[in-house]
Protein backbone atom coordinates (compact mmCIF):
# COMPACT_ATOMS: atom_id res chain seq x y z
CA UNK A 1 0.00 0.00 0.00
CA UNK A 2 1.64 3.03 -0.92
CA UNK A 3 2.14 6.31 1.00
CA UNK A 4 -0.68 8.64 -0.95
CA UNK A 5 -3.54 5.33 -0.18
CA UNK A 6 -2.35 5.42 3.42
CA UNK A 7 -2.73 9.22 3.27
CA UNK A 8 -6.51 8.77 1.95
CA UNK A 9 -7.49 6.19 4.22
CA UNK A 10 -6.01 8.51 7.21
CA UNK A 11 -8.35 11.45 5.74
CA UNK A 12 -11.29 9.53 5.18
CA UNK A 13 -12.32 7.38 8.06
CA UNK A 14 -12.89 10.29 10.78
CA UNK A 15 -15.69 11.62 7.77
CA UNK A 16 -16.90 8.34 6.86
CA UNK A 17 -17.34 7.45 10.91
CA UNK A 18 -18.71 10.95 11.42
CA UNK A 19 -21.48 10.70 8.14
CA UNK A 20 -22.32 7.37 9.33
CA UNK A 21 -23.44 8.05 12.77
CA UNK A 22 -25.55 10.77 12.08
CA UNK A 23 -27.11 9.14 9.44
CA UNK A 24 -28.02 6.15 11.96
CA UNK A 25 -28.98 8.45 14.64
CA UNK A 26 -30.76 11.03 12.42
CA UNK A 27 -33.25 7.99 11.47
CA UNK A 28 -34.06 6.89 14.62
CA UNK A 29 -34.25 11.24 15.55
CA UNK A 30 -37.11 11.25 13.40
CA UNK A 31 -38.37 8.40 14.38
CA UNK A 32 -38.95 9.30 17.83
CA UNK A 33 -39.98 12.57 16.56
CA UNK A 34 -43.15 10.65 14.65
CA UNK A 35 -44.13 8.72 17.64
CA UNK A 36 -41.96 5.50 17.75
CA UNK A 37 -39.79 5.21 20.29
CA UNK A 38 -38.04 1.90 19.33
CA UNK A 39 -34.35 3.46 19.13
CA UNK A 40 -34.35 5.57 22.20
CA UNK A 41 -35.38 2.56 24.14
CA UNK A 42 -32.69 0.89 22.51
CA UNK A 43 -29.57 3.39 23.06
CA UNK A 44 -30.13 4.14 19.14
CA UNK A 45 -30.99 7.59 19.27
CA UNK A 46 -27.44 8.94 19.94
CA UNK A 47 -24.39 9.80 18.38
CA UNK A 48 -22.16 7.33 20.29
CA UNK A 49 -20.05 5.89 17.12
CA UNK A 50 -19.82 3.10 19.30
CA UNK A 51 -23.95 2.27 19.51
CA UNK A 52 -23.88 1.92 15.68
CA UNK A 53 -20.90 0.75 13.96
CA UNK A 54 -20.66 -2.82 12.54
CA UNK A 55 -17.19 -4.32 13.09
CA UNK A 56 -17.12 -5.71 9.05
CA UNK A 57 -19.80 -3.40 7.65
CA UNK A 58 -18.53 0.13 9.06
CA UNK A 59 -14.05 -0.70 9.74
CA UNK A 60 -13.17 -3.23 8.13
CA UNK A 61 -15.08 -3.46 4.31
CA UNK A 62 -14.72 0.19 4.02
CA UNK A 63 -11.11 0.02 4.80
CA UNK A 64 -10.42 -2.58 2.67
CA UNK A 65 -12.27 -1.15 -0.71
CA UNK A 66 -10.37 2.20 0.39
CA UNK A 67 -7.22 0.33 0.10
CA UNK A 68 -8.49 -1.60 -3.16
CA UNK A 69 -9.33 1.53 -4.70
CA UNK A 70 -5.93 3.64 -3.87
CA UNK A 71 -8.82 5.57 -1.56
CA UNK A 72 -11.20 6.85 -4.13
CA UNK A 73 -14.04 4.38 -3.60
CA UNK A 74 -15.49 2.67 -0.71
CA UNK A 75 -18.86 0.70 0.54
CA UNK A 76 -20.09 0.22 3.92
CA UNK A 77 -22.75 -0.33 6.54
CA UNK A 78 -23.60 0.04 10.15
CA UNK A 79 -26.38 -1.28 12.24
CA UNK A 80 -29.54 -0.69 11.09
CA UNK A 81 -31.76 1.25 13.59
CA UNK A 82 -34.87 -0.51 14.60
CA UNK A 83 -38.05 1.42 13.82
CA UNK A 84 -41.07 0.15 14.35
CA UNK A 85 -44.17 1.64 11.93
CA UNK A 86 -46.82 0.53 13.61
CA UNK A 87 -46.43 3.30 16.24
CA UNK A 88 -46.31 5.90 13.74
CA UNK A 89 -49.63 7.64 13.31
CA UNK A 90 -49.52 7.60 9.79
CA UNK A 91 -47.42 4.32 9.09
CA UNK A 92 -46.56 4.80 5.34
CA UNK A 93 -45.70 8.30 5.25
CA UNK A 94 -44.03 8.66 8.77
CA UNK A 95 -41.96 5.61 7.65
CA UNK A 96 -40.33 7.45 4.16
CA UNK A 97 -39.98 10.49 6.39
CA UNK A 98 -37.79 8.18 8.91
CA UNK A 99 -36.17 6.77 6.08
CA UNK A 100 -35.35 10.28 4.26
CA UNK A 101 -33.85 11.61 7.68
CA UNK A 102 -30.55 9.86 6.99
CA UNK A 103 -29.45 11.18 3.32
CA UNK A 104 -31.33 14.59 4.92
CA UNK A 105 -28.11 15.10 7.57
CA UNK A 106 -25.53 14.24 5.16
CA UNK A 107 -26.30 16.60 3.15
CA UNK A 108 -26.79 18.98 5.63
CA UNK A 109 -22.89 18.03 7.33
CA UNK A 110 -21.49 18.29 3.74
CA UNK A 111 -22.62 22.18 3.03
CA UNK A 112 -21.91 22.40 7.05
CA UNK A 113 -18.25 21.53 5.79
CA UNK A 114 -18.47 23.54 2.89
CA UNK A 115 -18.90 26.71 4.93
CA UNK A 116 -16.43 25.64 7.22
CA UNK A 117 -13.72 25.66 4.63
CA UNK A 118 -15.09 29.15 2.77
CA UNK A 119 -15.97 30.92 5.89
CA UNK A 120 -13.45 29.80 8.70
CA UNK A 121 -10.29 27.68 6.43
CA UNK A 122 -10.28 29.86 3.85
CA UNK A 123 -9.86 33.78 5.32
CA UNK A 124 -7.61 32.08 8.10
CA UNK A 125 -5.20 30.69 5.01
CA UNK A 126 -4.76 34.83 4.54
CA UNK A 127 -5.00 36.17 8.00
CA UNK A 128 -2.02 33.70 8.95
CA UNK A 129 -0.39 31.89 6.32
CA UNK A 130 2.46 30.64 8.62
CA UNK A 131 -0.05 27.88 9.63
CA UNK A 132 -1.70 26.91 6.70
CA UNK A 133 0.62 24.12 5.86
CA UNK A 134 0.78 22.72 9.27
CA UNK A 135 -3.22 23.31 10.49
CA UNK A 136 -5.25 24.12 7.64
CA UNK A 137 -4.23 22.05 5.00
CA UNK A 138 -4.96 19.16 7.07
CA UNK A 139 -8.16 20.37 8.33
CA UNK A 140 -8.83 21.91 4.40
CA UNK A 141 -8.17 17.99 3.61
CA UNK A 142 -10.46 16.59 6.43
CA UNK A 143 -13.58 18.94 5.56
CA UNK A 144 -13.19 18.60 1.19
CA UNK A 145 -13.13 14.45 2.55
CA UNK A 146 -16.20 15.04 4.57
CA UNK A 147 -18.05 17.05 1.86
CA UNK A 148 -17.57 13.72 -0.40
CA UNK A 149 -18.37 11.10 1.79
CA UNK A 150 -21.40 12.97 3.07
CA UNK A 151 -22.94 13.52 -0.07
CA UNK A 152 -21.77 10.02 -1.71
CA UNK A 153 -23.39 7.84 1.55
CA UNK A 154 -26.77 10.08 1.22
CA UNK A 155 -26.77 9.59 -2.37
CA UNK A 156 -26.20 6.28 -2.69
CA UNK A 157 -28.53 5.90 0.06
CA UNK A 158 -31.00 7.90 -1.80
CA UNK A 159 -31.32 4.72 -4.60
CA UNK A 160 -35.05 3.99 -4.87
CA UNK A 161 -34.29 0.16 -3.76
CA UNK A 162 -35.76 -1.16 -0.44
CA UNK A 163 -33.79 -1.56 1.95
CA UNK A 164 -31.84 1.91 0.82
CA UNK A 165 -33.65 4.99 2.24
CA UNK A 166 -34.47 5.88 -0.86
CA UNK A 167 -36.42 2.49 -1.60
CA UNK A 168 -38.74 3.24 1.63
CA UNK A 169 -38.85 6.70 0.64
CA UNK A 170 -40.31 5.55 -2.77
CA UNK A 171 -42.86 2.89 -1.21
CA UNK A 172 -43.87 5.93 0.92
CA UNK A 173 -44.54 7.91 -1.80
CA UNK A 174 -45.89 5.35 -4.77
CA UNK A 175 -49.64 4.25 -4.53
CA UNK A 176 -50.60 1.32 -3.01
CA UNK A 177 -49.99 -1.07 -5.89
CA UNK A 178 -47.00 0.26 -7.14
CA UNK A 179 -45.74 0.50 -3.54
CA UNK A 180 -46.04 -3.44 -2.58
CA UNK A 181 -44.56 -4.55 -5.88
CA UNK A 182 -41.30 -2.11 -5.35
CA UNK A 183 -41.26 -3.50 -1.59
CA UNK A 184 -41.06 -7.34 -2.44
CA UNK A 185 -37.97 -6.63 -3.92
CA UNK A 186 -35.79 -5.58 -0.33
CA UNK A 187 -35.01 -9.15 0.26
CA UNK A 188 -32.92 -8.41 -2.55
CA UNK A 189 -32.07 -4.96 -2.78
CA UNK A 190 -28.93 -5.10 -2.03
CA UNK A 191 -28.01 -7.73 -4.56
CA UNK A 192 -29.51 -5.65 -7.04
CA UNK A 193 -27.69 -2.60 -6.08
CA UNK A 194 -24.20 -3.78 -6.22
CA UNK A 195 -24.85 -5.74 -9.53
CA UNK A 196 -25.88 -2.12 -11.05
CA UNK A 197 -22.61 -0.98 -10.07
CA UNK A 198 -20.18 -3.34 -10.43
CA UNK A 199 -21.75 -4.49 -14.54
CA UNK A 200 -22.95 -0.60 -15.04
CA UNK A 201 -21.49 1.83 -12.74
CA UNK A 202 -24.46 3.91 -12.00
CA UNK A 203 -22.51 5.57 -9.53
CA UNK A 204 -21.31 7.96 -12.28
CA UNK A 205 -24.75 9.92 -11.84
CA UNK A 206 -23.04 10.95 -8.50
CA UNK A 207 -19.99 12.57 -9.69
CA UNK A 208 -21.78 15.54 -10.86
CA UNK A 209 -23.69 16.89 -8.02
CA UNK A 210 -20.50 15.59 -6.14
CA UNK A 211 -18.40 17.84 -8.46
CA UNK A 212 -20.60 20.40 -8.21
CA UNK A 213 -20.20 20.67 -4.15
CA UNK A 214 -16.96 19.89 -3.97
CA UNK A 215 -16.61 23.25 -6.54
CA UNK A 216 -17.04 25.75 -3.62
CA UNK A 217 -14.33 24.50 -2.11
CA UNK A 218 -11.53 24.10 -4.89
Amino acid sequence: MDAGTVRQVAISLIPILIAVTFHEAAHGFAAYRLGDKTAYMVGRMTLNPLKHIDPVGTILLPIALLVLSHGQFTFGYAKPVPINPRNFRNPKRDMAISAAAGPGINLALAIICILLIRLILFPLAQIVPAITDTILRPLYMILSAGVMWNLFLGLFNMIPIPPLDGGRVAVGLLPGRQAYALSRLEPYGIIIVLVLFYFFNIAYIFWPIIDFFMSFIT
